[in-house]
Protein backbone atom coordinates (compact mmCIF):
# COMPACT_ATOMS: atom_id res chain seq x y z
CA UNK A 1 0.00 0.00 0.00
CA UNK A 2 1.30 3.43 -0.96
CA UNK A 3 2.34 5.51 2.08
CA UNK A 4 0.12 8.53 2.69
CA UNK A 5 1.09 12.06 1.79
CA UNK A 6 0.86 14.25 4.87
CA UNK A 7 0.93 17.98 5.55
CA UNK A 8 2.22 18.93 9.00
CA UNK A 9 2.33 22.18 10.93
CA UNK A 10 4.99 22.68 13.58
CA UNK A 11 7.72 20.49 12.07
CA UNK A 12 10.43 22.98 13.05
CA UNK A 13 9.60 22.72 16.76
CA UNK A 14 10.88 20.40 19.48
CA UNK A 15 8.38 17.62 18.76
CA UNK A 16 8.22 18.32 15.05
CA UNK A 17 11.92 17.77 14.45
CA UNK A 18 11.70 14.30 15.96
CA UNK A 19 8.55 13.55 13.97
CA UNK A 20 10.22 14.66 10.73
CA UNK A 21 12.98 12.10 11.19
CA UNK A 22 10.47 9.30 11.68
CA UNK A 23 8.34 10.38 8.72
CA UNK A 24 11.41 10.33 6.49
CA UNK A 25 12.45 6.91 7.80
CA UNK A 26 8.98 5.59 7.00
CA UNK A 27 9.20 7.01 3.44
CA UNK A 28 6.09 9.13 4.05
CA UNK A 29 5.91 12.06 1.68
CA UNK A 30 5.79 15.07 3.96
CA UNK A 31 4.84 18.68 3.32
CA UNK A 32 5.85 21.06 6.11
CA UNK A 33 3.59 24.10 6.46
CA UNK A 34 5.89 26.92 7.59
CA UNK A 35 5.45 30.67 8.00
CA UNK A 36 8.69 31.42 6.17
CA UNK A 37 11.29 29.44 4.24
CA UNK A 38 12.90 27.16 6.81
CA UNK A 39 16.48 25.92 6.87
CA UNK A 40 15.89 23.58 9.84
CA UNK A 41 13.92 20.99 7.89
CA UNK A 42 15.05 17.49 7.01
CA UNK A 43 16.10 17.16 3.39
CA UNK A 44 13.26 14.70 2.78
CA UNK A 45 10.62 17.23 3.86
CA UNK A 46 9.09 19.66 1.38
CA UNK A 47 8.45 23.14 2.82
CA UNK A 48 5.26 24.98 1.91
CA UNK A 49 5.10 28.59 3.01
CA UNK A 50 1.65 29.43 4.37
CA UNK A 51 0.58 31.47 7.38
CA UNK A 52 -1.88 29.68 9.64
CA UNK A 53 -4.39 32.51 9.21
CA UNK A 54 -4.27 32.45 5.38
CA UNK A 55 -6.94 30.00 4.21
CA UNK A 56 -6.05 30.46 0.54
CA UNK A 57 -2.41 29.57 1.13
CA UNK A 58 -3.38 26.68 3.39
CA UNK A 59 -5.73 25.34 0.72
CA UNK A 60 -2.77 25.19 -1.63
CA UNK A 61 -0.68 23.44 1.00
CA UNK A 62 -3.35 20.77 1.47
CA UNK A 63 -3.94 20.10 -2.21
CA UNK A 64 -3.35 16.42 -2.93
CA UNK A 65 -2.52 15.34 0.63
CA UNK A 66 -4.15 12.39 2.36
CA UNK A 67 -3.79 13.65 5.91
CA UNK A 68 -3.05 16.74 7.97
CA UNK A 69 -1.34 16.84 11.35
CA UNK A 70 -1.71 20.07 13.29
CA UNK A 71 1.25 19.98 15.66
CA UNK A 72 2.01 23.69 15.87
CA UNK A 73 0.98 25.34 19.09
CA UNK A 74 1.81 28.07 21.58
CA UNK A 75 2.56 27.36 25.25
CA UNK A 76 3.74 30.85 26.20
CA UNK A 77 1.62 33.95 26.60
CA UNK A 78 0.05 36.42 29.01
CA UNK A 79 -3.37 36.92 27.38
CA UNK A 80 -5.98 34.72 25.67
CA UNK A 81 -5.12 36.15 22.26
CA UNK A 82 -1.50 35.03 22.69
CA UNK A 83 -2.67 31.40 22.53
CA UNK A 84 -5.65 31.66 20.20
CA UNK A 85 -3.88 32.06 16.85
CA UNK A 86 -2.00 28.74 16.85
CA UNK A 87 -4.03 26.67 19.30
CA UNK A 88 -7.58 27.36 18.14
CA UNK A 89 -8.00 29.78 15.23
CA UNK A 90 -5.47 27.87 13.11
CA UNK A 91 -7.62 24.75 13.51
CA UNK A 92 -10.60 26.57 12.03
CA UNK A 93 -8.49 27.83 9.13
CA UNK A 94 -7.09 24.38 8.42
CA UNK A 95 -10.60 22.95 8.41
CA UNK A 96 -11.73 25.59 5.92
CA UNK A 97 -8.74 24.78 3.72
CA UNK A 98 -9.42 21.04 3.96
CA UNK A 99 -13.04 21.50 2.91
CA UNK A 100 -11.91 23.20 -0.29
CA UNK A 101 -10.41 19.90 -1.43
CA UNK A 102 -12.45 17.53 -3.59
CA UNK A 103 -11.76 14.89 -0.95
CA UNK A 104 -11.02 16.50 2.44
CA UNK A 105 -7.93 14.96 4.02
CA UNK A 106 -8.09 13.26 7.40
CA UNK A 107 -6.97 15.54 10.20
CA UNK A 108 -5.14 14.86 13.44
CA UNK A 109 -5.08 17.58 16.10
CA UNK A 110 -2.29 17.17 18.64
CA UNK A 111 -3.99 18.86 21.55
CA UNK A 112 -3.03 18.60 25.23
CA UNK A 113 -4.18 16.90 28.40
CA UNK A 114 -4.69 20.46 29.66
CA UNK A 115 -7.77 20.66 27.41
CA UNK A 116 -9.60 18.47 29.92
CA UNK A 117 -9.51 21.39 32.42
CA UNK A 118 -10.10 24.50 30.28
CA UNK A 119 -11.05 26.66 33.27
CA UNK A 120 -7.51 26.59 34.65
CA UNK A 121 -5.66 28.73 32.13
CA UNK A 122 -5.81 30.60 28.85
CA UNK A 123 -3.60 27.90 27.36
CA UNK A 124 -5.92 25.08 28.45
CA UNK A 125 -8.96 27.01 27.23
CA UNK A 126 -7.37 27.62 23.82
CA UNK A 127 -6.66 23.91 23.42
CA UNK A 128 -10.26 23.00 24.26
CA UNK A 129 -11.58 25.60 21.79
CA UNK A 130 -9.32 24.17 19.10
CA UNK A 131 -10.80 20.73 19.73
CA UNK A 132 -14.32 22.13 19.51
CA UNK A 133 -13.53 23.87 16.23
CA UNK A 134 -12.33 20.61 14.71
CA UNK A 135 -15.24 18.58 16.05
CA UNK A 136 -17.64 21.08 14.49
CA UNK A 137 -16.68 19.76 11.02
CA UNK A 138 -18.17 16.27 10.62
CA UNK A 139 -17.30 16.37 6.90
CA UNK A 140 -13.67 15.88 7.96
CA UNK A 141 -12.42 12.54 9.26
CA UNK A 142 -10.85 13.98 12.41
CA UNK A 143 -9.01 12.65 15.44
CA UNK A 144 -7.74 14.38 18.57
CA UNK A 145 -4.95 13.12 20.79
CA UNK A 146 -4.20 14.68 24.16
CA UNK A 147 -0.62 14.01 25.26
CA UNK A 148 0.52 14.90 28.78
CA UNK A 149 3.81 16.69 29.47
CA UNK A 150 6.16 15.75 26.60
CA UNK A 151 9.93 15.70 27.17
CA UNK A 152 13.07 14.57 25.40
CA UNK A 153 16.21 15.85 23.69
CA UNK A 154 15.70 19.45 22.60
CA UNK A 155 13.02 20.25 25.18
CA UNK A 156 13.66 23.55 26.95
CA UNK A 157 10.79 23.55 29.43
CA UNK A 158 10.96 20.32 31.46
CA UNK A 159 14.58 19.29 30.96
CA UNK A 160 16.08 21.98 33.26
CA UNK A 161 13.77 20.77 36.07
CA UNK A 162 14.75 17.15 35.47
CA UNK A 163 18.45 18.04 35.45
CA UNK A 164 18.07 19.72 38.84
CA UNK A 165 16.55 16.48 40.11
CA UNK A 166 19.44 14.51 38.65
CA UNK A 167 21.80 16.74 40.63
CA UNK A 168 19.92 16.05 43.84
CA UNK A 169 17.40 18.88 43.98
CA UNK A 170 13.74 17.93 43.64
CA UNK A 171 11.72 21.11 43.17
CA UNK A 172 7.99 20.47 43.58
CA UNK A 173 5.91 23.39 42.28
CA UNK A 174 3.01 23.87 44.64
CA UNK A 175 1.23 20.55 45.11
CA UNK A 176 3.25 17.63 46.53
CA UNK A 177 0.22 15.31 46.28
CA UNK A 178 0.00 15.54 42.48
CA UNK A 179 -0.05 12.59 40.14
CA UNK A 180 1.35 13.29 36.69
CA UNK A 181 1.68 11.48 33.37
CA UNK A 182 4.57 11.99 30.95
CA UNK A 183 5.39 10.97 27.38
CA UNK A 184 8.77 10.70 25.70
CA UNK A 185 8.91 12.69 22.48
CA UNK A 186 9.68 9.73 20.21
CA UNK A 187 6.68 7.84 21.60
CA UNK A 188 4.45 10.77 20.65
CA UNK A 189 5.97 10.78 17.17
CA UNK A 190 5.29 7.04 16.91
CA UNK A 191 1.67 7.63 17.95
CA UNK A 192 1.28 10.09 15.08
CA UNK A 193 2.76 7.57 12.64
CA UNK A 194 0.38 4.88 13.90
CA UNK A 195 -2.54 7.23 13.32
CA UNK A 196 -1.34 7.89 9.77
CA UNK A 197 -1.61 4.18 9.01
CA UNK A 198 -5.26 3.98 10.11
CA UNK A 199 -6.86 7.43 10.49
CA UNK A 200 -10.38 6.23 9.74
CA UNK A 201 -10.24 3.75 12.60
CA UNK A 202 -9.93 6.74 14.93
CA UNK A 203 -12.47 9.01 13.23
CA UNK A 204 -14.39 11.40 15.44
CA UNK A 205 -12.63 10.37 18.65
CA UNK A 206 -10.51 11.99 21.35
CA UNK A 207 -7.71 9.98 22.95
CA UNK A 208 -5.59 10.76 25.99
CA UNK A 209 -2.20 9.06 25.77
CA UNK A 210 0.79 8.67 28.08
CA UNK A 211 3.80 6.41 28.72
CA UNK A 212 1.76 3.58 30.21
CA UNK A 213 2.57 4.16 33.89
CA UNK A 214 -0.60 3.16 35.71
CA UNK A 215 -2.06 6.19 37.49
CA UNK A 216 0.93 8.30 36.49
CA UNK A 217 3.78 9.27 38.83
CA UNK A 218 3.95 10.96 42.21
CA UNK A 219 6.79 13.37 42.95
CA UNK A 220 9.05 10.85 44.73
CA UNK A 221 8.77 8.57 41.68
CA UNK A 222 9.58 11.47 39.35
CA UNK A 223 12.68 12.39 41.37
CA UNK A 224 13.76 8.73 41.45
CA UNK A 225 13.30 8.43 37.66
CA UNK A 226 15.76 11.29 37.19
CA UNK A 227 18.41 9.06 38.77
CA UNK A 228 19.38 11.30 41.66
CA UNK A 229 19.41 8.66 44.38
CA UNK A 230 19.14 10.77 47.50
CA UNK A 231 17.55 14.10 46.66
CA UNK A 232 16.57 17.17 48.64
CA UNK A 233 12.86 17.69 47.95
CA UNK A 234 11.79 21.31 48.17
CA UNK A 235 8.11 22.19 47.87
CA UNK A 236 7.65 25.71 46.53
CA UNK A 237 4.48 27.12 48.17
CA UNK A 238 1.69 28.13 45.81
CA UNK A 239 1.53 31.74 47.14
CA UNK A 240 5.23 32.14 46.31
CA UNK A 241 4.66 30.79 42.81
CA UNK A 242 1.71 33.13 42.29
CA UNK A 243 3.81 36.11 43.30
CA UNK A 244 6.65 35.12 40.99
CA UNK A 245 4.16 34.58 38.14
CA UNK A 246 2.70 38.07 38.52
CA UNK A 247 6.15 39.63 38.44
CA UNK A 248 7.12 37.46 35.47
CA UNK A 249 4.07 38.55 33.48
CA UNK A 250 4.74 42.22 34.23
CA UNK A 251 8.37 41.91 33.14
CA UNK A 252 7.41 39.98 30.01
CA UNK A 253 4.99 42.71 28.96
CA UNK A 254 7.61 45.36 29.63
CA UNK A 255 10.21 43.51 27.57
CA UNK A 256 7.79 42.39 24.85
CA UNK A 257 8.27 38.69 25.56
CA UNK A 258 5.83 35.80 25.89
CA UNK A 259 6.00 34.43 29.45
CA UNK A 260 5.84 30.77 30.41
CA UNK A 261 5.18 31.20 34.13
CA UNK A 262 1.81 32.93 34.52
CA UNK A 263 -1.03 32.79 37.06
CA UNK A 264 -2.81 30.36 34.72
CA UNK A 265 0.26 28.13 34.58
CA UNK A 266 0.38 28.14 38.38
CA UNK A 267 -3.22 26.90 38.45
CA UNK A 268 -2.21 24.14 36.05
CA UNK A 269 0.80 23.24 38.20
CA UNK A 270 -1.39 23.06 41.28
CA UNK A 271 -3.98 20.76 39.74
CA UNK A 272 -3.94 17.45 41.59
CA UNK A 273 -4.21 15.02 38.71
CA UNK A 274 -2.81 15.17 35.20
CA UNK A 275 -3.06 11.51 34.25
CA UNK A 276 -3.68 10.42 30.67
CA UNK A 277 -4.18 6.94 29.32
CA UNK A 278 -3.44 5.24 26.03
CA UNK A 279 -5.15 1.89 26.09
CA UNK A 280 -7.99 2.99 23.80
CA UNK A 281 -5.65 4.54 21.26
CA UNK A 282 -3.40 1.51 21.37
CA UNK A 283 -6.31 -0.84 20.83
CA UNK A 284 -7.34 1.03 17.70
CA UNK A 285 -3.93 1.72 16.17
CA UNK A 286 -1.53 -0.79 17.68
CA UNK A 287 0.55 1.98 19.26
CA UNK A 288 2.50 1.19 22.41
CA UNK A 289 4.86 3.58 24.24
CA UNK A 290 8.39 2.23 24.47
CA UNK A 291 9.77 4.43 27.25
CA UNK A 292 8.82 4.96 30.85
CA UNK A 293 10.05 8.10 32.59
CA UNK A 294 13.33 6.59 33.80
CA UNK A 295 14.40 5.24 30.39
CA UNK A 296 13.17 8.36 28.60
CA UNK A 297 15.16 10.64 30.92
CA UNK A 298 18.33 8.64 30.31
CA UNK A 299 17.92 9.29 26.60
CA UNK A 300 17.11 12.94 27.28
CA UNK A 301 20.21 13.52 29.40
CA UNK A 302 22.41 11.81 26.81
CA UNK A 303 20.73 13.42 23.80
Amino acid sequence: MKPPTVAVTGLTGFIGRRLAVKLAAASIETRAIVRQPATALDADVSPWVAALDDVDALAGALAGVDAVVHLAGTVRGARPRDFAAANSEAVSHLCAAALRQAKPPSMLLVSSLAATEPQLSDYAASKRVGEQMLAAHPQIDWTIIRPPAVYGPGDRELTPLFRLMQRGWGLVPGNPAQRLSFLYVDDLADAILCWLQAPRHCGGRRFSIDDGAEDGYDWPAIVAAAGAGEARVLVIPTPVLKGVAKVNVALARLLGRAPMLTPGKIRELGHGRWVGGGEDFGAVTGWRPRHDLASGLKLTFNG
